[in-house]
């Protein structure tokens, strides 16, 4: 770490008013979605005991932010991100109703996956438009005080939301849970209209091949930030193990619903713990090194939690693995935004939203089939081993994100990413 001892104000950003009101809706948002997901992953458990079942509501989250990446980057860089946000914010909303009737009246599993696409299809569009709307609705100066601060709502969210979920399981049943996050969804779509500015650079283009694939084009000129995204990718991808917290929750390590959302609280206390304590800190002097060593923790942590039987070690795994894993992802968001020109951050944050959401529900996936056809202790400490070799392979296919410095000086890595602009 440099020896600088100046400190970044953690909460400049909050004083601009448009901030505040999309904070605040981001922040309730998030906490919907997350009591939704434990909500869903645990009903579908109980009621069907298929690992596979799991896995598939991964590949069906995965799915629409896949397939519609270039047509999502493009939509978030043409039009008025505030209405997009607004728009898919309603539909997250009723697909949360229809999860409450499907679960209150024990409709069909099928019908709670369509209400899953419907949801993901949402988000798709979403997460880009959230991500490059925060750039027009706070000053320059405080746009990286800004992202700091969405990134601590997503942490805060992970943490609380679980255990939230768990308990309201217990209290009164997923169709409760759902609920909850209809009415989320809701008040982040009222917030919105306290929100100014929203319009993209590129209001008025028209789409093409060449401005659709701009931004995938952009992300692979540059080997620090494919590395990053990459090593991302498949770390979380083999080593993330949430899709059978139920498995373990109930049959291993025997702890019920309530434990199951403690469980999926542990790794968000421990990334929000680390952003806390990362805020407080100077910028990273071998910030390419620390994220390499960082998910290398970050599996041996997850091999130790697959092999554990005793709860107390399992959650400290959990929370090492978040902790861990939050020194990844601010490598990963600060290199995005100090690379990436205004007029392409809707199609860069798709493409940023394609990697971590294969990712997240790739990794779902894989961990219920090979849990399915093995065990669940073989798929997570498989997987843990995996994300080690995986580090392996990214420092020596990468040395420039090995060697990669301060997150701060950019150095010779911003005349690196000049890439030319013609596939606008």
């Amino acid at each position: 770490m440099s020896s600088s001892s100046e400190k970044p104000d953690r909460f400049g950003a909050l004083s601009v008013p448009a901030f505040r009101y999309y904070w605040s809706g981001n922040a309730i948002l998030l906490l919907g979605m997350q009591m939704q997901r434990v909500a869903v992953a645990w009903e579908i458990w109980i009621r069907t005991e298929s690992a596979l079942a799991l896995a598939w509501i991964g590949l069906v989250g995965v799915l629409p932010t896949i397939l519609l990446t270039l047509v999502v980057g493009h939509v978030a860089d043409r039009f008025d991100r505030k209405v997009i946000v607004g728009v898919t914010s309603l539909v997250l909303s009723v697909a949360a109703v229809g999860l409450a009737i499907v679960s209150y009246y024990q409709g069909p599993i099928l019908a709670i996956y369509g209400c899953l696409l419907a949801s993901g299809i949402a988000r798709a569009f979403q997460r880009p438009a959230q991500q490059a709307l925060v750039p027009l609705i706070v000053p320059a100066k405080t746009l990286f005080n800004a992202i700091t601060l969405n990134s601590s709502a997503f942490q805060l969210a992970t943490a609380i939301g679980p255990a939230l979920g768990g308990l309201m399981l217990r209290a009164g049943g997923a169709a409760r849970v759902y609920l909850f996050q209809a009415a989320a969804t809701l008040i982040c779509f009222l917030l919105l209209f306290g929100v100014r500015g929203g319009r993209a650079a590129m209001r008025g283009q028209v789409a093409t091949l060449r401005t659709l694939v701009a931004g995938v084009l952009f992300v692979f000129s540059n080997q620090v930030l494919l590395g990053a995204l990459t090593l991302d990718l498949f770390a979380v991808l083999l080593g993330g193990a949430t899709a059978l917290f139920p498995i373990y929750a109930q049959d291993i390590l025997k702890v019920g619903p309530a434990g199951f959302g403690w469980m999926e609280t542990a790794p968000a206390v421990g990334a929000l713990a680390m952003a806390f304590w990362l805020a407080t800190r100077p910028a990273m002097e071998r910030s390419g090194a620390t994220m390499l060593w960082s998910v290398a923790g970050f599996g041996l942590a997850t091999v130790v939690f697959g092999i554990s039987r005793w709860f107390g070690l399992s959650l400290a795994m959990l929370f090492a693995t978040g902790a861990l894993d939050n020194i990844s992802v601010v490598v990963r968001q600060t290199l995005i935004q100090m690379l990436t020109p205004d007029e392409m951050r809707g199609r860069v944050s798709a493409v940023n939203s394609m990697f971590i959401g294969a990712s997240n529900d790739l990794g779902a996936v894989e961990s219920g089939v090979v849990a399915h056809f093995t065990s669940p202790t073989f798929s997570v400490v498989s997987g843990g081993l995996g994300t080690l070799l995986v580090v392996a392979l990214a420092a020596l296919r990468w040395p420039k994100l090995r060697q990669y410095g301060r997150l701060d000086s950019g150095g010779p890595v911003i005349a690196e990413t000049q890439v030319t602009m013609e596939a606008e």
